[in-house]
């Protein structure tokens, strides 16, 4: 039963997730032979002020 976690900052729409969670999903079981019915995408969002690379956040 494979599980994919994707982070991501905030700010996609709903249809945007969904394709998201669509893609991730065929691409799994295209690649590991998992059935589609066993595949779970979890989306995790942060907000951009919980966010930073190489010590600095955005704005």
């Amino acid at each position: 039963m494979p599980i994919v976690t994707v982070q991501m900052l905030e700010g996609r729409t709903v249809e945007q997730k969904q394709a998201l969670i669509k893609e991730v999903t065929e691409t799994v079981v295209k690649t590991t032979g998992a059935k589609q019915e066993a595949v779970t995408v979890v989306i995790e969002e942060m907000k951009k002020e919980n966010y930073g690379v190489a010590g600095i956040s955005p704005k």
